[in-house]
């Protein structure tokens, strides 16, 4: 296996694989048959919450926000006061850039160490079965030389202003995380470092895919952060999460911001807030685009569940780590999140 420095083999981006015309996807990227794709997908679709209610039926919206994170761990937000125009813009900016020319794709090309930059794949395993999708990933807090693309030049102050509003947004609903679990409404906020929180973005490009039922866009995980704020892509469906042993197909509604709690939040939690396993399927006509946040806890900070949460009946079910060395396991294991934990977490 490989150090965190290298990747173990040559990166190729998928994008030119699919431009290519081959018509059989090259073996790396096949999936064992019990982790390929299933089109027998359960009928129903996650919460979709309306942020106004905090204000008209504030009793009524927060009860439907500590459901969703308790039995869905995934919910959509509408009327979320990040502006219609911005969404759209910050979606169609990271479009453009994943049709630059290849060579200038490739001056941000990443390394395993901190993943920042573009890339085609997740974890050192020499020999892995890879995903089908590109991404790059922009590293925003804590305050750091973060590699912005060049190109197109309005991305960085368009993802500037995003990311104000994503945090904007990400404090709100932890004050409500919290208050729903019987907290202090600051308690959560503390527990990721108070204002020192970490932000980061995915980017992530699925392209066309000639055997889309032999492999994924991105494998089943789950997120290792502390929640994630999703910009779906409106037009070409590809999200589905694990419900009940079942696969359900996340149908985004119009200009909706898709909210999931991460590993992290289910740690502090005690496990009463879950995070759920999720991928991505690949499309055989359609090129896919979305854009993942991620709201997480300071790198050096202690997670483990809330005191308050922990009593003779409901004992502490994690013991402390810091959030920089789970990630740290995460980027050498690749996109398997939660699957690895336990096992992690016990050798401690």
């Amino acid at each position: 296996m490989g150090s965190l420095g290298d990747w173990p083999e040559p990166v190729v981006c998928v994008q030119s694989l699919s431009e290519s015309g081959e018509l059989v996807i090259p073996g790396q990227y096949i999936k064992p048959q019990s982790e390929r794709p299933s089109f027998c997908l359960k009928e129903m679709n996650i919460p979709v919450i309306d942020m106004t209610g905090l204000i008209t039926s504030r009793e009524e919206t927060m009860k439907q926000i500590s459901e969703a994170c308790r039995e869905w761990g995934f919910f959509q937000l509408v009327n979320h006061g990040v502006g219609i125009e911005l969404v759209d813009s910050v979606r169609e900016i990271w479009r453009e850039f994943f049709h630059e020319p290849m060579e200038v794709k490739q001056k941000y090309a990443n390394t395993p160490k901190t993943y920042e930059g573009y890339g085609s794949r997740l974890g050192v395993e020499k020999g892995a079965i890879l995903d089908w999708s590109d991404y790059y990933y922009l590293n925003y807090l804590p305050l750091c030389r973060t590699k912005w693309p060049a190109h197109p030049p309005s991305l960085r102050e368009l993802m500037e202003e995003y990311t104000n509003e994503i945090l904007k947004l990400g404090a709100v609903l932890l004050k409500v995380f919290s208050m729903n679990l019987g907290l202090k409404e600051d308690a959560l906020q503390k527990a990721f470092g108070g204002k020192e929180v970490g932000a980061c973005l995915r980017a992530n490009f699925y392209p066309k895919c000639p055997q889309p039922d032999l492999t994924l866009g991105l494998s089943s995980h789950s997120d290792p952060g502390g929640m994630t704020f999703l910009l779906p892509d409106e037009q070409v469906f590809g999200l589905q999460i694990r419900k009940d042993n079942q696969w359900v197909a996340i149908r985004p509604a119009r200009h909706a911001i898709i909210v999931n709690i991460g590993d992290q939040l289910q740690v502090l939690s005690n496990s009463i807030y879950k995070s759920v396993e999720h991928r991505v399927v690949a499309n055989p006509d359609k090129q896919r685009l979305s854009l993942a946040y991620f709201y997480n806890p300071k790198n050096d900070i202690l997670i483990q569940p809330i005191s308050e949460l922990i009593t003779l009946k409901t004992p502490a079910l994690y013991p402390p780590m810091t959030f920089e060395e789970y990630r740290r396991f995460i980027r050498t294991k690749g996109p398997r999140g939660k699957f690895q934990v336990e096992s992690l977490k016990s050798q401690r």
